[in-house]
């Protein structure tokens, strides 16, 4: 379902089977908690990432919080070249279920909001690849990290931007997941703005994949090539 025009979409539900890091040993922990401690040990806890300076400003991730949040997610979900890649358009509930998947999963699928320069403009899901069901379709590695990203306003599609961000979030993995050797994405191969965005930032097209909802572009940049590329 992600998209680059800039909707670059993505195709998968978080699998919630696993179970909390530290749960069982911690009872009395707060509920509200345990995401944020597997989200640590999964993703490296993207909330603590800081900003790095793109540009076209300074750019950082924040993990979503529905109650504050998904009013704008809505609106940009019901954007017609969003949705035609992310298909959740409709009211507020199929944006919340969306995130909530996420939220009460394990900490394998993080959903944040891109600022830049402190505005939020993009919707970003970075996800463990290895643990996805997206596995089954692409010979995976340990720590193999995978994003997705919209950009919200139209305002601030076709002018590069998908290009600049997607090389900083890539980076911004690389420098926070030590363990990460790779990204990866999945853009729907007819999203032709959102191919050209990965490729344009140092992703490569490793192949061609079918994927549930969609024929796919299966994207890759390489820790050990980012500074060539």
């Amino acid at each position: 379902m992600p998209s680059t025009r800039t909707p670059i979409g993505p195709t998968r539900t978080a699998d919630a089977t696993a179970t909390v890091i530290g749960a069982a040993s911690q009872p009395r922990l707060n509920a509200q908690r345990l995401p944020l401690l597997a989200e640590a040990d999964l993703l490296d806890s993207p909330a603590a990432w800081s900003a790095v300076a793109t540009p076209v400003g300074a750019f950082r991730l924040e993990p979503v919080r529905p109650r504050r949040d998904l009013e704008l997610l809505t609106r940009w979900m019901n954007d017609p070249e969003v949705a035609a890649f992310w298909e959740l358009a409709g009211p507020a509930t199929v944006t919340a279920a969306h995130l909530r998947a996420q939220l009460d999963s394990d900490g394998r699928s993080i959903p944040c909001l891109g600022l830049l320069d402190g505005t939020p403009m993009s919707y970003w899901e970075l996800y463990r690849a290895d643990l996805d069901p997206l596995a089954r379709h692409y010979p995976a590695r340990p720590h193999d990290t995978g994003i997705h990203l919209l950009i919200g306003d139209g305002t601030n599609r076709g002018r590069g931007l998908g290009t600049t961000l997607l090389r900083a979030v890539a980076d911004l993995v690389f420098d926070n997941r030590p363990r990460c050797a790779r990204v990866i994405a999945e853009p729907d191969i007819r999203n032709t703005p959102s191919v050209s965005a990965f490729l344009n930032s140092g992703f490569r097209c490793s192949a061609e994949i079918d994927l549930p909802e969609k024929r796919a572009a299966l994207m890759i940049r390489e820790r050990a090539l980012r500074n060539l590329l």
